[in-house]
């Protein structure tokens, strides 16, 4: 074979060459462009990491996660109420969270904490994986990337928030300490159950403080807050097998870290700690969710927003008296429930509101609004209705005002009013001729307080003025009529516990409120109530109400409450509705340091029938019956600890200004000083009508009672005074008055009809009692002693009552409209 020339062979030689330089020098090429890649990706991705750290800054905390649980406390700050929280924690410090929990946490969830730079390069790596693949983001986080994303982020799956939360995290570890970071992350984390932060869940799940949380149950909450709800201790009938699981692998981690021996741990894995039963957290549930949500109101009033109310760890000292509120919860319920099952009615539809007055400063001891705030929000010891008989007091008031006395005298017989085409009439018809301003009170005639409004010059707005100036704000039913004083106006029981308070307060009106004081989370003091006071009618005057509306408790309907057997000054009322149904019955009254509003109503709207709820034996519901034996069942324990105190003695107004429209033989009376009559007439008035009215009530008032009273029960009234003027004047009167009702008595059946003709007034605001007839007691004008029935049931808890049994006859039934009134009633009341 001929040889190729040397010259090709060099040749082939040198292509080959020069084929391999041109392969190695793309390689070198690649290699170089790769490498460039990489370090302009890497200066690039440096210079994003720098640029992103700097330019990153924390954001505003999550507003939420930094709110605190404030408590309410009962008025000795120390009996806790109720509680408001955005989310339920109280936050502590790293000396005060137990060991157990900061080793069971960091052994399960980032056992490289205290070294780590605040994140994980694998944890990324993975989130990155994840990505690629389409998948959502993993865990993989470090504690401090949890808080981070807790506290200034949110729960959103995108690599631009995971970025974030990295940058986040590393500048976080560098400006914080890890025991910070651990602080923070623990007192903000969520365990379920509504609690968030450690000391919250602690007592959530195992009723006990932080401190005291033991190694298996420490593991067990960091188990739990892994996945509160894939976790939670009630599943599976409270045996929930992945709790179980991660609870050991908690136990056992710790076990690694060297938190716990082996022996620990091998003894704590067995079973999970016990679960105590715990009652859920209702805020609002039950009856003090009336009481909290009137403290919440008033501190908005003061100027509080609601997010320091529900997150600024305030605590909160309300007026409420513990003692006092669980006396009025027991109280009210035991006599709603009583007449329910006596009547065979549903309890659910009858309502019972209390509401309970420190006199002379305004502070609200207790409320009583309903059984549950939750299952119906109406809080009726704040909802005005009719108030029946009990707004006379404010008639009284402006009457003693107005120039009168105790003892001027008025109309106490069925008349027409001028300008009014309707007659005014009491309870039964009952007349009583010409009757002091005292025995009016006393028995509740409606007539005679239509009387005094009819007298004064501009005597509808004088009783309005005196019934806001005691503290009983304008509402509806307040049209300024002829029969304003017999209580179509509408006042709630808090409002009347208050007004009622003035005159126990000297005549000085003190602001109802609820709160006391208020502390920030420092301990600092922040509020301090300074309720309005203001004179409302002078101490005199004060004197000669609280004089008066002793003698409904003494002698007339409200004889009731004297087995409280203290000095007390009230009055019963009961209101007819359009068709003479009972739309509310009341019980007001006050001790020299309580002062307490009970109220009966009916119904969704608290203006259905009572009388389907009247004792066993009545005719109708009276405000002397359940309303009274509330009020003195509560009162009992109100007043346990409290000294009994005497009422000043009346300072008898006005009794040396006798009026020119007073008739003759009273003008002597006024003009007689009441201190130098002689005392000796007190003691017959007691026995001959007190004694007999446990039993022979009924059957001596129709005839005897009458005559015979003029004068043993007047002399001894209003001291002697009453001696000259009502033998002539309510002799002859009281004689034939006492007859064809068949409901003896005495006349003051607190009822609030009014009208004349023998039907039911449509406006009848009755009470059925006699608030206070003086035939019960027969003081002064009383023509009927002890025999007289008292309708309005000055009764004790038996039924019974211990002294003379008057009728409470102020409520009427007839029918007929009034001028200015609302719908046709002609608004009498009976009290």
């Amino acid at each position: 074979m001929a040889e190729r020339p040397l010259g090709s062979r060099r040749n082939a030689g040198q292509s080959g060459k020069n084929k391999q330089s041109k392969g190695r020098r793309w390689a070198r090429r690649i290699v170089r462009s790769l490498v460039a890649l990489i370090l302009i990706g890497l200066v690039g991705a440096t210079a994003i990491v720098v640029v992103g750290y700097q330019t990153t800054e924390l954001p505003d905390p999550n507003a939420d996660f930094q709110t605190a649980t404030s408590f309410v406390y009962y008025n000795d700050g120390k009996a806790q109420l109720g509680s408001f929280a955005t989310q339920n924690r109280q936050p502590l410090t790293f000396d005060e969270m137990p060991q157990s929990i900061k080793d069971a946490l960091v052994s399960a969830e980032n056992r490289d904490f205290w070294t780590d730079p605040g994140i994980s390069i694998t944890g990324m790596i993975r989130a990155a994986w994840a990505i690629l693949r389409g998948e959502s983001l993993q865990g993989g986080s470090t504690i401090t990337q949890q808080y981070i994303k807790i506290m200034y982020l949110t729960s959103e799956q995108t690599l631009a928030r995971k970025f974030k939360e990295v940058f986040l995290a590393y500048k976080l570890n560098k400006d914080l300490t890890k025991e910070q970071i651990l602080e923070g992350y623990l007192n903000t984390i969520y365990f379920g159950r509504g609690a968030y932060g450690i000391q919250a869940a602690a007592k959530a799940f195992f009723d006990v403080d932080a401190e005291e949380l033991t190694v298996p149950q420490a593991a067990a909450l960091t188990a739990i807050l892994n996945n509160p709800t894939v976790f939670d201790p009630d599943a599976d009938d409270g045996h929930n097998p992945k709790l179980l699981e991660r609870y050991r692998y908690v136990i056992q981690s710790m076990a690694e870290t060297g938190a716990i021996t082996p022996a620990e741990a091998a003894k704590h894995a067995k079973a999970l700690p016990k679960f105590p039963e715990i009652e859920k957290n209702q805020r609002y549930g039950g009856p003090k969710g009336f009481l909290l949500k009137m403290v919440e109101a008033e501190l908005l009033a003061a100027g509080f927003d609601s997010s320091t109310i529900n997150g600024g760890g305030l605590k909160i000292t309300t007026t409420f008296d513990k003692a006092a509120q669980n006396a009025a919860v027991k109280s009210a319920q035991k006599w709603t429930k009583k007449a329910a099952d006596a009547a065979d009615e549903k309890k659910s539809d009858l309502h019972a509101a209390i509401a309970s007055v420190e006199v002379g400063t305004g502070r609200v001891l207790a409320v009583y609004g309903g059984p549950d705030y939750v299952a119906n929000s109406r809080n009726w010891a704040t909802t005005p209705r009719p108030t029946a008989s009990t707004f006379k007091t404010y008639a009284l008031a402006a009457g003693l005002e107005d120039g009168y006395s105790l003892r001027s005298y008025f109309n106490g017989n069925s008349f027409t009013p001028d300008g009014d085409p309707v007659r005014v009439r009491n309870e039964f018809n009952h007349e009583y001729g010409t009757v002091s301003l005292r025995r009016a009170t006393a028995e509740s005639i409606n007539t005679a307080f239509v009387d005094l409004t009819v007298e004064m010059d501009d005597g509808p707005s004088k009783i309005s003025k005196a019934a806001q100036a005691a503290g009983a704000p304008k509402g509806a039913g307040w049209d300024e009529n002829t029969r304003i004083a017999l209580g179509a106006a509408e006042v709630s029981p808090l409002d009347q516990a208050g007004a009622y308070a003035t005159y126990a307060n000297d005549g000085i009106h003190v602001g109802n409120h609820v709160v006391d004081s208020v502390t920030d989370a420092a301990g600092n003091v922040i509020y301090e109530a300074k309720p309005a006071e203001k004179r409302a009618v002078s101490e005199d005057i004060a004197h000669d109400v609280t004089y008066a509306l002793s003698s409904v408790v003494e002698e007339g309907t409200g004889r009731t409450v004297q087995t409280l057997d203290r000095p007390v000054a009230g009055k019963t009322g009961t209101k007819d509705g359009v068709k003479d149904d009972i739309t509310s019955a009341w019980f007001v009254a006050y001790t020299k340091q309580i002062s307490t509003s009970v109220m009966y109503v009916a119904g969704d709207g608290g203006n259905e029938d009572l009388d389907d709820y009247a004792r066993p034996g009545d005719s109708t519901f009276f405000g002397g019956t359940y309303p009274a034996l509330t009020w003195a069942d509560y009162m009992k324990k109100a007043t346990k600890d409290q000294p009994v105190e005497e009422f000043e003695d009346p300072a008898w107004v006005n009794l040396d200004r006798p009026r020119d429209d007073d008739p003759g033989p009273q003008q002597q009376e006024q003009t007689r000083d009441p201190e130098t009559e002689d005392p000796e007439t007190e003691e017959p008035s007691e026995e001959p009508t007190e004694e007999p009215s446990e039993d022979p009530t009924e059957q001596p008032s129709e005839d005897p009672t009458e005559k015979p009273s003029e004068d043993p029960t007047e002399q001894p009234s209003e001291d002697p005074t009453e001696q000259p003027s009502e033998e002539p004047t309510e002799e002859p009167t009281e004689q034939p008055s006492e007859d064809p009702s068949g409901d003896a008595d005495s006349g003051g059946q607190d009822s609030d009809s009014s009208s004349d003709s023998g039907g039911s007034n449509d406006q009848s605001d009755s009470d059925g009692s006699s608030d206070g007839s003086d035939s019960g007691g027969a003081t002064e004008d009383s023509g009927g002693s002890s025999g007289s029935t008292d309708s309005d049931g000055s009764s004790g808890e038996s039924d019974t009552s211990g002294s003379s049994g008057s009728t409470d006859s102020g409520r009427s039934g007839s029918s007929g409209s009034i001028l200015g009134s609302d719908a046709t009633s002609d608004g009498s009341s009976s009290g």
